[in-house]
């Protein structure tokens, strides 16, 4: 593979003007970077708009068909701009604005402009009409995001983040606060989802948490918050309203790892099933006319871009056809309940047919075996490919690395622990061993499960997460060092308590919500779940990649822990980035897919010399968290990296914190 043969490209559907809904904006690859390009569906053709050093990712389109991007420096802070959707100068979207950290932006149906910015500690919204001065309606001494306003633009949704005293505040244009809603019970939390697209009616739409399930609501000023307990869900689930059709919306549900998606009329309290093919939606939304656009994928098949009434859309630069190897999800019996873990096995070593279910559940196709289990040739090694988040999961959708590593002969297993999302509020909240101790309990059942089937070889068993899930990585090699051959963490926290006093406000927040409080009000809580503590016990091999600019995970703590493995005399690795945590660039991407790919088969097949080729991709896909996961490519043994962007569903919020 050439430096240059790779694509990136974010998985998210373009956005679309609201006047004319053949205009749309959407985020591409542009010379190995993400870059904002408008798209005409009628003419089937696309205009870059954006030319960034280090590539641009945050990009919208408002009513009047002016394209937007965040116009961010290597710090991720900066400005909005936009520019009309045939081309002219690039403007500033509101005038006398300090630069800050993107936190929201919308714009009313006549041009009024809301956007948040974050500045550290701190989040401000300033409001005025496009390009013109602009005023600051509120600030507030924390990490929030602007989640709304009304097409007439005379309230505001502001939200805060998830688990805190007060979810969403609405807001009247002049800052005066109007209602602060919050969740329901021990555990309830709340999500603004955005208010109704018409001026005839102030209504904003929310999901909320209740107990063991997720309700759809809403809230008006006449009546305050309405629950539609006839729209329960017990996974995580979206919506956004239908442009023109009265109160309706569209649903997505993520559940065990595959989508649904629901058409909800709120007037007449129907519930109705929108068809789309198994597997995953990266992202789906109503459109005018009572079209759909989807975002479609399973683990053998790369993303597509669908519309229900044949609108044209951008193509994504994926792989075509079926991606190698046999996949599957499995469930493994725990004392907290069954785990779902998604394995795909290189071509050769192929499971019987026939989907496992967690206990309770059954299906026409399911074996009589009940378990998968391999009677024959050698199993090949095997990588746990490690989620972040952790409030995320794993889903039958295609992912690069899995594509790159199964091509390469390895086996991958991807785990859905507790604490993913995707099957409900209790599991979500699942940490009872503790915080990351939890989950390498989870890693550790599914790796004994794996190998009882004979399914992976019992000696050659790595490790690879990025952000969260390279803090899961490192915590599992030290606590439990006897089981892994390999590591690989990219961009992780490594220093619990380091990561704490350096991290962003948002990411300080989610931690006191895991732990119960800060590093001050429960010291051991920390100590006990962080990996520097057990830097000393690492055995494994172990590679670890990291980012000079990275505010997430910050560098410090990363250096810190890498001091400890020095001074224990452990084996490692490490490679440095010029980026953020979110880089935006291919070539770091497909530099860091290249490295650990040959480092885990070197250390768990012994492959030493050019007598093996692992097969890496000449492609790349980026989205706004997770791991890196490598995406489509151009050659016939090549794979492309595909990474999600999170969107408004729990676990797939705007405002989530999450470090990957």
């Amino acid at each position: 593979m050439t430096g240059s043969r790779y694509q990136v490209y974010l998985a998210a559907l373009p956005e679309v003007c609201a006047a004319d809904p053949a205009l749309m904006a959407f985020t591409a690859d542009a010379k190995g970077r993400c870059e904002v390009f408008a798209w005409n569906a009628g003419t089937g053709r696309a205009r870059q708009v954006t030319d960034r050093p280090r590539g641009t990712l945050h990009g919208t389109i408002d009513r009047d068909a002016n394209v937007w991007w965040f116009d961010e420096d290597a710090h991720g802070e900066g400005h909005w701009r936009f520019q009309p959707f045939h081309g002219g100068p690039d403007l500033p979207g509101l005038t006398g604005v300090p630069p800050g950290t993107p936190r929201g932006l919308a714009v009313s149906d006549d041009g009024i402009v809301a956007m948040g910015l974050g500045d550290g500690r701190t989040t401000t919204v300033h409001l005025g009409r496009r390009g013109a001065a602009s005023r600051e309606v509120t600030r507030v001494d924390r990490h929030a995001t602007l989640s709304g306003i009304t097409a007439a633009a005379d309230l505001l949704a502001i939200s805060g983040p998830a688990g805190s005293a007060h979810a969403v505040t609405v807001l009247a244009a002049d800052g005066t606060p109007r209602a602060v809603l919050s969740g329901a019970g021990e555990h309830g939390r709340l999500w603004s989802l955005g208010f109704a697209p018409t001026a005839e009616r102030d209504e904003l739409l929310l999901v909320r948490e209740d107990d063991d399930r997720y309700l759809l609501a809403g809230w008006r000023p006449d009546t305050g918050i309405r629950t539609y307990a006839w729209c329960a869900f017990d996974s995580e689930i979206t919506a956004r309203w239908y442009p023109d059709e009265g109160r309706t919306v569209l649903i997505r549900e993520d559940r065990h790892g595959r989508s649904t998606l629901h058409r909800a009329d709120l007037d007449s309290g129907t519930l109705t099933r929108v068809p789309t093919p198994p597997g995953s939606l990266l992202d789906a939304a109503p459109r005018a006319g009572g079209d759909v656009h989807y975002l479609w994928t399973d683990t053998a098949h790369p993303p597509r871009m669908y519309s229900t009434a044949g609108t044209a859309l951008p193509a994504l630069g994926t792989v075509p056809g079926r991606v190698p190897g046999d996949h599957r999800d499995l469930w493994t019996p725990t004392p907290d309940g069954p785990v779902h873990s998604w394995l795909s096995l290189p071509e050769g070593h192929g499971l019987p047919q026939g989907p496992e279910l967690p206990q309770g559940e059954t299906s026409e196709s399911e074996t009589s075996g009940g378990l998968m289990t391999r009677e024959r040739g050698e199993p090949p090694p095997v990588v746990f490919l490690v989620h972040g988040g952790p409030a995320d999961h794993d889903r039958d959708a295609y992912d690069g690395v899995v594509h790159s590593l199964v091509a390469s002969g390895f086996a991958v297993a991807r785990v859905n622990y507790r604490g993913s999302t995707g099957y409900g509020p209790r599991w979500r909240r699942a940490f009872g061993a503790g915080v990351g101790l939890t989950q390498v309990e989870d890693l550790v059942a599914v790796r004994a499960d794996l190998i009882g089937r004979g399914l992976v070889r019992p000696d050659a068993v790595g490790l690879w997460g990025t952000s969260w899930g390279g803090y899961l990585t490192l915590l599992a090699l030290g606590t439990r060092p006897g089981l892994w051959q390999a590591g690989v963490a990219v961009k992780p926290v490594a220093d619990g308590v380091a990561a704490y006093r350096t991290t962003t406000s948002a990411l300080r927040a989610l931690d006191e919500r895991l732990y119960g409080g800060t590093p001050d009000d429960v010291p051991e809580a920390y100590a006990r779940s962080s990996p520097i503590r057990y830097a000393s016990r690492v055995r494994a091999p172990l590679l670890v990649v990291a980012a000079t600019r990275d505010a997430k995970c910050p560098p410090g703590q990363v250096r810190g822990y890498l001091a400890a493995l020095r001074a224990a005399g452990a084996r490692h690795e490490s490679m440095w980035l010029d980026s953020g945590h979110d880089g935006y660039e291919g070539g770091d991407h497909v530099a860091v897919l290249r490295r650990a790919v040959v480092f885990l088969d070197r250390e768990l097949r012994g492959t030493h010399g050019p007598h093996h080729t692992s097969k890496t991709p000449p492609a790349i896909r980026r989205g706004d968290s997770g791991r890196v996961r490598t995406a489509a490519a151009a050659g016939t043994d090549s794979a492309e990296h595909t990474e999600r962007r999170t969107t408004h569903a729990e676990g797939h919020h705007p405002q989530r914190p999450a470090r990957g």
